[in-house]
């Protein structure tokens, strides 16, 4: 029913029959009832407010949006219910106002909303108030962030493939010629050779360090595509262990492995899930120095084998952790953070998951799980975002 019709029907009501005036009423409550219900279905916020601002009518969305009760909302400023949110200057709503907001209670996110008055729909007639549409523009905002942040690293990319190749021809050619001065000065004085080997030695170790640095990050920027067969995950987690067995007992450190003999024979590249375990090892030895444990497990899943590399090291802050998926990012001074980047690349390109647990003071545990094979659809529980339910323990985050 329009206002005018209300207008109408409040000026002859002393003069209308009882049961006229009834049916009426009746109809009103069952019309504003069924445009609540409208309002509490749509995901969309809808706020009412009257001419000065103040809330009239607030739906389930908006108050999940803003932490709010609907029975703790009537009747104020609507600028006191939503923190941040500015009224016009003029007093009252002229025309469309449209702005996106970022909020931080409950949760940090993303919204659009626009606000716009409202009227009787007759030319000329009273302002009634205002409405405001909201919606969540988090998942939006995010991919647009994703895509700006890929085309970045792609400019980057192209740039540092370029700067790295040449870099590494010099190093080539430091690399012959410190191998030539070492066979002149096997000829020297003794005193002398001793003198400029230990310093060659230094060089040659500087060299040899450059180059590795390029070679993993032209791995990271130019990724070979992944040689799929039928592999046996245990047999390359061993792999990858055997391979830096002198170093983890230089350093006393410590393995354990709890492999589950009944995983089975998996579609995957063994070399690069190799590369993959062999960075996460490396990634823990550096983490606890000397002395330490290394626990290694890996298990099942209804549709997944799952592998986990936990150490006792030091661990880092959760806000260190939610850093771990930035291309490039490393706590230590001389890391390139290339090892994460081409771990979290060959896991993807698995199809599977890399997750990271870490607390101060406690170690740092990595999963990673990979699919045995096709997974069936599912359903998803309320609370859940497109995609996966994000992990709820402090200092976790996938990645």
């Amino acid at each position: 029913m329009k206002s005018g019709f209300l207008e109408k029907l409040i000026s002859r009501i002393d003069r209308l029959p009882q049961e006229e005036m009834q049916a009426i009423l009746l109809r009103l409550v069952r019309e504003k009832g069924f445009f609540e219900q409208v309002f509490e279905a749509m995901e969309e916020g809808v706020i009412v407010c009257d001419p000065e601002g103040r809330v009239s009518f607030i739906n389930r969305a908006a108050c999940g949006f803003f932490g709010l009760k609907a029975d703790q909302t009537a009747g104020k400023a609507l600028e006191e219910v939503i923190r941040g949110f500015r009224w016009p200057s003029q007093g009252r709503v002229q025309g469309t106002v449209s702005r996106d907001m970022e909020i931080f209670y409950p949760e940090n996110r993303y919204v659009n909303y626009y606000l716009r008055p409202i009227d009787d729909g007759e030319a000329g007639g009273p302002e009634l108030g205002s409405v405001m549409l909201i919606r969540d523009i988090t998942q939006t905002r995010k991919l647009a962030e994703e895509q700006i942040e890929s085309e970045r690293i792609s400019a980057l990319t192209m740039m540092a493939a370029g700067v790295a190749h040449e870099i590494g021809n010099p190093l080539n050619s430091l690399n012959i010629h410190l191998q030539l001065m070492e066979r002149k000065l096997r000829k020297a004085d003794p005193a002398v050779h001793a003198l400029v080997s230990q310093q060659l030695e230094v060089a040659r170790s500087e060299v040899q360090r450059l180059d590795f640095i390029i070679e993993q990050f032209l791995r990271a920027i130019r990724p070979t595509r992944p040689n799929f067969e039928m592999g046996d995950l245990n047999r390359v987690i061993e792999s990858a262990v055997n391979f830096l067995a002198p170093e983890l007992k230089s350093r006393r450190i410590a393995v354990h492995l709890r492999l589950h003999e009944g995983i089975p024979l998996l579609r995957m590249d063994g070399n690069q899930l190799k590369q993959a375990f062999y960075n996460l090892i490396k990634n823990a030895l550096q983490a606890m120095g000397t002395g330490g444990a290394l626990t290694i497990v890996s298990d099942l899943t209804d549709y997944d084998a799952v592998v986990s590399f936990e150490d006792t090291g030091k661990g880092m802050a959760p806000e260190t952790v939610a850093a771990m998926h930035d291309p490039w990012f490393t706590t230590r001074k001389t890391g390139t953070g290339l090892g994460m980047m081409i771990v979290r690349r060959i896991v993807r390109e698995h199809g599977g998951e890399l997750g990271i647990e870490s607390q101060e003071g406690k170690g740092t545990r990595v999963t990673i799980t990979l699919p045995r094979g096709p997974r069936p659809g599912r359903y998803l529980e309320s609370g859940e975002d497109a995609g996966r339910q994000r992990p709820e323990a402090p200092g976790v985050i996938d990645v």
